[in-house]
């Protein structure tokens, strides 16, 4: 049966290539079949729901193509934002690939003892730099830098350079809670520690790790695996490494943000040009931006208008808060067909009932704890306005809106609320009153209300 199972899995992967003909283009179509045994590999992705997934690659697929594949063949309505993972469950260690690398050359330098894998996910945040860099780079962490703005300029548009950055970081020892506080510095030749203090003499600073032969990952629960002290760490591994433990820099950072900052540079450092036009590809085929919706005025006979005076339009905003918080009668007689006719049977328990309504949804997470809801954002990218929802598991019939606002995942209790004998939900204790979670979700994607950001990015889980 085994051997049935994996018989079918190819044929299927094949049938669907040769019909999709994106990672073939370069191949001649007749003699597909014989040319995919040569030129290509069978290669297995896991998405986040555990499920699996086997496909033909090409040699030079890359990884934006495979990701490409992986959402049409899932049925993604979105196709932007999906990225490869290269994930090493017993090192703890994760990275999401470029958009331009092999994937076929990132296995070949996997061992066989070791249980990498490939992880299908969304990763809002694989370009935040170009969009927000101040907040990425503060002034007083930029070394030999006077005017920032020019100098983000040149580095991205330099090859092999990255903003020269520095910093105390915790570096981890031969023992397992073994760590020490190191000042780094990032400059143009690699990564080098200090041996005396926050001395930037050159004659004081040891080379630490060789950046061209090197990748950059997240460690995933550091504090279990390497009693780091903090939960922010990051590790430098060469890219031959066979999974040697004592060949790894594993560094820990005290926020977040600190974190992020010095895994942006090392990457803008590897492949700073290949980044940027990555990202000038991401905006081309992008089908709209985030900040793409427009304040507009309906009411003269001209069809409508563009608001563009600010306070016009956040007047607008502001009345358009105040019509949702008197929820209309047409969508409450919907809401009540829906589960006391359609579907009486849901009626008998109401947490039930909500259940079947928002369960269909793909930012609805179910019984997600508090901890794997701050996991899942973090590692589907930690973007402004990245969000999902979840069942509250301290207080009956409520739910939480987890949502990450400058780098930090924030919770919000979403309670029922009885009024005028009718069941709604609110955020902020009753001003704004919803029938269900998904006019709350709409709401708030358009209005962020009392909230510090809109609802713009959902938290996907797909099954391949």
């Amino acid at each position: 049966k085994e051997i049935e199972e994996i018989i079918l899995n190819q044929i299927r992967a094949l049938n669907f290539i040769c019909q999709s003909e994106i990672l073939f283009r370069h191949l001649p179509t007749e003699p597909l079949g014989v040319l995919c045994c040569i030129f290509s590999q069978l290669i297995k992705v896991h998405g986040e729901d555990n499920s699996s997934r086997s496909v033909w690659v090409s040699s030079q697929a890359t990884a934006r193509e495979v990701c490409l594949l992986l959402a049409r063949s899932a049925h993604c309505s979105d196709h932007q934002n999906w990225a490869l993972l290269e994930h090493y469950p017993t090192l703890g260690l994760e990275r999401c690939l470029e958009d331009d690398e092999l994937v076929l050359e990132v296995q070949a330098t996997w061992s066989l003892k070791d249980k990498t894998r490939f992880v299908f996910s969304k990763n809002y945040a694989k370009y935040e730099f170009f969009n927000k860099q101040m907040r990425f780079f503060p002034e007083v962490m930029v070394s030999d830098s006077t005017d920032l703005i020019s100098f983000y300029q040149q580095s991205l548009m330099t090859p092999g350079t990255s903003p020269q950055i520095q910093g105390f970081l915790y570096l981890k020892g031969l023992r397992k809670k073994s760590w020490k506080k190191v000042y780094f510095t990032l400059r143009r030749s690699g990564l080098y520690r200090s041996t005396k203090g926050f001395e930037k003499d050159p004659r004081h600073l040891r080379f630490a790790a060789d950046l061209d032969v090197s990748n950059v990952y997240t460690v995933v629960d550091g504090c279990k695996l390497y009693g780091a002290p903090t939960d922010f760490n990051f590790c430098i591994k060469p890219t031959r490494n066979q999974g040697q433990v004592k060949d790894l820099k594993i560094i820990c950072a005290e926020t977040e943000h600190i974190r992020t900052l010095w895994m942006s540079a090392i990457r803008l450092f590897k492949v700073v040009i290949i980044i940027f036009l990555d990202f000038f590809f991401y905006l081309i085929v992008s089908s709209k931006s985030e900040d793409s919706l427009v304040a507009m005025d309906f009411s003269g006979n001209a069809g409508g208008r563009v608001i563009e005076n600010p306070t016009e339009a956040q007047r607008a905003e502001q009345e358009e808060g105040q019509t949702w918080r008197k929820p209309s009668l047409f969508l409450l007689f919907l809401h009540v067909m829906n589960l006391y006719i359609l579907k009486p049977e849901a009626s008998r328990d109401s947490a039930g009932a909500e259940m079947v309504v928002h369960k269909t949804h793909p930012w609805f997470h179910g019984g997600l704890s508090r901890k794997e809801a701050e996991r899942l954002i973090e590692k589907q990218g930690l973007a402004d306005g990245v969000f999902l929802i979840r069942r509250s598991q301290m207080h009956e019939n409520c739910f939480v809106l987890s949502l990450c606002y400058e780098l930090k995942v924030k919770h919000c209790i979403i309670v029922p609320m009885l009024k005028d004998g009718k069941n709604f939900f609110s955020i902020d204790d009753g001003e704004t009153l919803f029938i269900d979670l998904l006019q709350l979700v709409e709401f708030y994607q358009i209005n962020k209300g009392s909230l510090p950001v809109r609802l713009k990015r959902p938290c996907i889980c797909v099954q391949l």
